[in-house]
């Protein structure tokens, strides 16, 4: 996504626009999560409902008719429709006040988000996953077990239902919540969009407890999240890594008393470790500024700014995507493709396999 088209709304003094452009901005944010873009044609009709022109239900029908008119359909058009309609149903939801704690409520919310989308929607999984995280180097999270799903995801909301908040203080509400959603999260009770229901299902919960979360950290740290979520979930005693709920605190914190803490993915790379870890990454950083001093002639001034951009966000850790690209660049998808083409062909990045299609890393 560009430049967020929603900032100056949620600065309006105009309550409904503000909320409004709120619930826009986190739903397209929250794309981000599984690398996907939503379409032009959806920010148009984003922003068209909330300067008041058409109702979500008529946004509905014009995405809807968008998507059956289309006489060619690109490689991308089914991801990027699933971006476009799951955005817009994050969007019904969060305009709804209704809302009950419960197991119910939580899978009721991932069959609304993906009806259509996946044969699965609103199903639990009947067989195990893991799922290969560059936050871990490659390594999954151990999910829950196919076979004691229902009865953990009960047992987590019991556990919540009976916890009392009365007379704790701010950090220990918190670190609570962060241990919750961290537990809710990692049942991981749908084959996909566990990240993005658990997301939904938070912000409804938050608003039952007198937060109203209406700011915009989801639009750019929905990526943040996730992995902040795999952190709180992994542990590997032989290479002293410990699962910790830190870095969600500090989403969190971000999230509910509108600090502004700096939150960067890098910093939750299992590699990042240790008191070394900045010297490291400066160490880094004169090695990448090594290799584009041989390549000046090969780029444009905007070009290396680019590759100065993603390495600030990536280094040699992250494996990243087109969508990635996009966000981080404001770049549209043809300016990221080509990007990638020249970024390759310079041997600045190369493709790594095992992370999904068009994944990519800096080349050490």
């Amino acid at each position: 996504m560009e430049k967020d088209p929603f900032a100056e709304y949620i600065r309006e003094s105009e309550p409904d626009k503000s909320q409004k452009s709120y619930a826009w901005g986190t739903a397209i944010g929250l794309q981000a999560v599984d690398e996907l873009t939503p379409s032009k044609y959806l920010i148009e009709t984003a922003i068209r409902n909330i300067e008041g022109e058409i109702s979500l239900e008529e946004a509905g029908h014009h995405i809807d008719r968008y998507y059956q008119e289309r006489a060619v359909h690109l490689p991308d058009d089914e991801r990027t429709e699933e971006a476009d309609k799951v955005s817009l149903r994050i969007v019904e939801i969060l305009s709804e006040t209704a809302f009950s704690f419960s197991p119910n409520e939580y899978i009721s919310i991932h069959r609304k988000l993906f009806q259509g989308i996946y044969k699965y929607a609103g199903k639990i999984r009947d067989y195990n996953i893991t799922k290969k995280e560059w936050v871990l180097d490659g390594e999954t999270v151990t999910y829950g077990s196919a076979s004691e799903l229902t009865a953990t995801l009960e047992y987590d909301f019991f556990q919540e239902k009976e916890f009392s908040y009365k007379n704790l203080s701010a950090d220990e509400i918190i670190r609570h919540l962060a241990v919750f959603v961290s537990r809710l999260w990692q049942i991981h009770i749908f084959g996909e969009g566990n990240t993005r229901t658990t997301a939904v299902f938070l912000i409804k919960y938050l608003r039952t407890l007198g937060f109203p979360v209406t700011n915009d950290i989801f639009v750019d740290n929905s990526w943040y999240f996730r992995n902040a979520l795999v952190r709180a979930n992994y542990t590997n005693l032989q290479k002293s890594i410990y699962e910790t709920t830190e870095y969600l605190e500090v989403f969190l914190r971000n999230l509910i008393l509108n600090e502004k803490n700096e939150l960067r993915n890098r910093d939750l790379h299992i590699n990042v470790l240790g008191k070394n870890s900045k010297v490291d990454i400066h160490a880094k950083k004169v090695d990448i500024e090594n290799t584009l001093s041989e390549k000046t002639n090969e780029f444009s001034d905007k070009t290396i700014a680019h590759i100065h951009k993603l390495f600030d966000r990536f280094s040699y850790t992250v494996v990243f995507g087109r969508g990635a690209i996009m966000e981080c660049l404001g770049l549209k998808s043809s300016g990221a493709s080509k990007l990638i083409s020249n970024l390759i062909k310079a041997e600045i990045i190369e493709p790594v396999s095992g992370y999904g299609k068009g994944r990519y890393k800096f080349k050490q």
